[in-house]
């Protein structure tokens, strides 16, 4: 068995302002994926959740690449976003309870064992380089 390995960032320059995800999933050290785009006037958690979410629909859209794998781990380096998600903090705004119910949702319908952990930023190079690219038009 095998893993997936999701690294996602999301960021907004102006919090509020110009907002843009990154995610780059890796499977047996080869890169499914790597997205980066951007989505619309929104804050750096809304961001963050989306990059989350994002990376979750691809894999709920490619099950293929789920097959002989027991466990997906995502990396990103939210603190507030890693905590919400692993039910150590309370999710208080409305609008990232709503990104919070669908992530979940999109959880079940993957049915495998996920995990999030909070990594430095010096680690999630690939991801805000994504959010960055998209943030300047060069991709």
């Amino acid at each position: 068995m095998s893993k997936i390995y999701i690294f996602t960032d999301g960021g907004a320059r102006g919090n509020p302002g110009p907002a843009a995800i990154g995610v780059a999933i890796k499977k047996d050290n080869f890169f499914l994926t790597k997205i980066g785009r951007k989505i619309g006037f929104n804050t750096n958690n809304f961001a963050e959740y989306s990059a989350v979410i994002e990376g979750l629909k691809y894999l709920k859209e490619n099950p293929s690449c789920l097959e002989n794998i027991d466990e997906i781990i995502f990396f990103m380096d939210s603190e507030l976003v890693a905590s919400q998600v692993n039910g150590i903090y309370k999710v208080k705004s409305p609008k990232l309870r709503k990104l919070l119910m669908e992530l979940r949702l999109l959880e079940q319908q993957i049915q495998k064992e996920i995990i999030y952990r909070h990594i430095k930023r010096e680690e999630n190079k690939i991801a805000d380089g994504l959010v960055n690219m998209a943030l300047d038009n060069k991709i």
